[in-house]
């Protein structure tokens, strides 16, 4: 069986351990600034996007120089400090989605070659075992292991 190999890399472990002190570092550094909220909470509360973020700033803006309008319940430091918060994080959550999306395909990409493979070594072996080929019985033994629990209801069935 032959695929295209579209991922070819080997990143060095001293640039891979950069990357986790640098993640490590944006953790730290981060977590106490961050919240966690449930998929309820999630679903429920009113989301800000690119098209709201100018209706915000200009409200902002208006609360800021006019407050007279200004709910007595509301805090203007307050709704500031949210405000310079997405300003602030914003640009950070942007990068992180662009790293996350490319190490996400990346690793998909690299995983799905790896497997291919490995399922083509695996159908080799498969084939050496049934022609009796020295040591194939054994190590088809061992890798058909991860296809026994599959065999009922998965799809990985048909590749073994």
């Amino acid at each position: 069986m032959s695929t295209k190999n579209t991922v070819s890399i080997a990143i060095p472990e001293a640039e891979l351990q950069i990357v986790k002190e640098a993640i490590a570092t944006l953790k730290n550094t981060l977590s106490p600034y961050m919240i966690a909220i449930s998929s309820v909470e999630r679903q429920k509360v009113p989301k800000m996007g690119d098209g709201t973020m100018p209706f915000v700033e200009k409200v902002m803006e208006y609360a800021q120089e006019d407050g007279q309008f200004l709910p007595p319940y509301m805090d203007l430091d307050e709704l500031n400090k949210d405000w310079e918060a997405v300003k602030g994080l914003m640009p950070l959550l942007r990068d992180l989605q662009q790293v996350e999306s490319n190490l996400n395909d990346t690793v998909m990409m690299a995983g799905s070659e790896a497997y291919v493979g490995a399922l083509s070594y695996y159908n080799s072996v498969k084939y050496g075992a049934k022609l009796n080929v020295a040591d194939a019985k054994v190590i088809h033994d061992d890798l058909k292991q991860r296809f026994l629990r599959a065999k009922y209801g998965s799809s990985d069935e048909s590749n073994n």
